[in-house]
């Protein structure tokens, strides 16, 4: 008879594992959080956290309507997103248990909303990820990596949500590839990206390989005005791509023609204004040569026009010849000292005179006319 309570008590262990829902694993040490949804009904309700199989030995470790920490653990409701956590720190092996995700309902049954079944080893944990908080921008990207030793089916799926199977899918819009390598450490690794990032994908995500699970929360910000910046130069840039170098252990993973064409038109995409701002470039400095060189020519046509249209005077026009008429240097050069004698003889109007002085003056004036004639007479022709 103990025999078989014995063995019926061990079938309600594993069943009460099996029927968990999730199990997860967590090395000794370290720390966990598990995310609880409810339904919109019981925003104002107490949630608790509880431990044990059933209801009869289900005790309560942390509710939000004490202290919201007690020990190692603490809750914490955000009524916004209708989600409730719980962080696990410190875990021991004796921490290896079931627990519950509960809202108390006043004057009838609780409502158990999920089930998790902890697992703390000494060793390295069955699956593990690097951080559960990661955090993006709007249209960028994030990467999780999973690490694993036990096999199954590999998902991604979202709290409530669907799930990507395989090697690639979509959230809502955005792209979610999951391809499974090994890394130096020969740790099995599920590699998962999500791109084209939304700010509605802000949520809690789960990695699952097999019946092992560990919750990830992704937050997506909006963009700054510096990585908006960044974002629009490096998209003017030349991009160099380099092909990423295929791990000697890695799986061989699907082809996606669907995501390989999307991501041949984003190199399109990328390339096309690259040659329009050469080309408008290019088109901008022939049209300001060609400027250029229609100014220099009508402005030479111009300089030309103007010399050929200018009278060209030669030594005929200033002095003409006559052979009827012989000049005398003498006769030129008296001229000369006449005109200077004559123009330093004339008055000013700024000194006065006496009028012996203007006698005297036109008297000479006189004299010096009346010698010119003589001089000039025997020099003309008949």
């Amino acid at each position: 008879m103990a025999l078989h309570l014995s063995l019926l008590l061990l079938l309600l262990l594993i069943f009460y594992r099996l029927s968990a829902g999730r199990h997860v694993s967590v090395k000794t040490g370290g720390s966990i959080t598990f995310p609880c949804s409810y339904d919109l009904n019981h925003i104002n309700h107490v949630k608790y956290w509880c431990k044990g199989l059933g209801w009869d030995v289900c005790s309560y470790v942390v509710r939000t309507d004490y202290p919201k920490s007690s020990g190692k653990n603490s809750i914490s409701d955000d009524i916004n997103k209708r989600i409730f956590t719980v962080t696990m720190t410190d875990l021991e092996p004796e921490d290896s248990e079931n627990y519950r995700c509960v809202v108390e309902i006043n004057r009838g049954p609780d409502i158990r909303i999920q089930w998790f079944y902890l697992s703390v080893t000494p060793g390295t944990p069955e699956l593990y990820v690097d951080q559960q908080e990661v955090t993006g921008v709007e249209g960028g990207s994030v990467t999780v990596r999973c690490y694993y030793s036990t096999s199954g089916d590999m998902k991604w799926c979202r709290m409530g949500g669907d799930c990507v199977r395989g090697y690639s899918g979509t959230f809502h819009g955005t792209s979610v590839r999951l391809m499974r390598t090994s890394d130096a450490n020969n740790r099995k690794v599920l590699t998962v990206t999500m791109s084209g990032l939304k700010m509605e994908n802000t949520d809690w995500y789960w990695c699952r390989v097999g019946e092992l699970e560990m919750p990830v929360h992704i937050t997506v910000s909006q963009q700054t005005a510096t990585q908006r910046s960044s974002k629009m130069t490096s998209t003017t840039q030349d991009p160099t791509t380099q092909q990423p170098s295929a791990s000697p252990t890695a799986e061989p993973v699907q082809n996606d023609n669907t995501s390989q064409g999307a991501e041949g038109n984003m190199e399109e995409v990328h390339q096309r204004p690259i040659d329009v701002k050469v080309l408008l470039i290019s088109l901008g400095m022939l049209v300001v040569v060609t400027a250029g060189i229609l100014v220099a020519w009508k402005m030479w046509r111009k300089h030309n026009n103007k010399a050929e249209n200018q009278p060209i005077i030669t030594s005929a026009d200033r002095f003409p010849d006559n052979d009827d008429v012989t000049y005398s240097t003498v006769v030129l050069k008296r001229k000369t000292q006449q005109k200077l004698q004559t123009k330093s003889a004339e008055p000013d109007d700024n000194v006065f005179y006496s009028s012996l002085a203007l006698q005297v003056t036109t008297q000479h004036r006189a004299a010096a006319a009346q010698q010119l004639l003589t001089e000039r007479r025997p020099w003309s022709s008949p």
